[in-house]
């Protein structure tokens, strides 16, 4: 007893409360280690988010690779019925020409269906006014019809939905 007294006699401003806030309050060095302890885990775990993102970003780019590389996969097997009926009609023992005529109408079918299902549509512009984005202009002709109008087609273009695969190749009018 004679010790707390002389303790609050020699400091009166600190009180029996205060003296074990004191000694419950962690160390410094308490404090440090739980920090560092701390500032690891989060380390730690930003480093499993980095290599987590890193491990997406990777199969996002083999999954982009790979829609590349077989993205024709379907459009492909329309063309291979229309292979087969192209050697089936070579490998006809016999073939006469109605045969072979009837063979081929069938196989341009097939291949008009294919193109149908994959919007794959023939540009013929015919007696249209000439457009350089899907006409490519073989020569220029005197005609009857109004100038830069298409009045013959040498080869037929094609679109890709909206996309120009290959221009129609045209003969235009001259103007008089």
């Amino acid at each position: 007893m004679q010790t707390e007294n002389q303790n609050q006699d020699q400091n009166p401003d600190v009180t029996d409360n205060e003296t074990e806030n004191m000694e419950s309050m962690p160390s410094m060095e308490q404090s440090l280690k739980q920090a560092e302890l701390l500032a690891q885990e989060h380390h730690d775990a930003w480093l499993r988010a980095k290599a987590d993102a890193d491990n997406i970003r990777k199969r996002a780019q083999i999954d982009v690779a790979n829609a590349h590389k077989y993205a024709i996969e379907s459009f492909a097997g329309e063309l291979l019925a229309v292979r087969d009926s192209l050697e089936a009609a070579l490998n006809t023992p016999s073939p006469s020409i109605e045969n072979l005529k009837s063979g081929v109408e069938l196989t341009l079918k097939q291949l008009s269906s294919a193109f149908d299902k994959f919007n794959i549509n023939e540009i013929n512009p015919i007696n249209e006014e000439f457009d350089p984005h899907k006409h490519q202009a073989i020569s220029m002709v005197e005609s009857e019809a109004e100038a830069n109008t298409v009045v013959a087609v040498l080869q037929k273009g094609y679109l890709l939905h909206d996309r120009i695969v290959r221009p129609a190749l045209v003969t235009v009018a001259k103007a008089k």
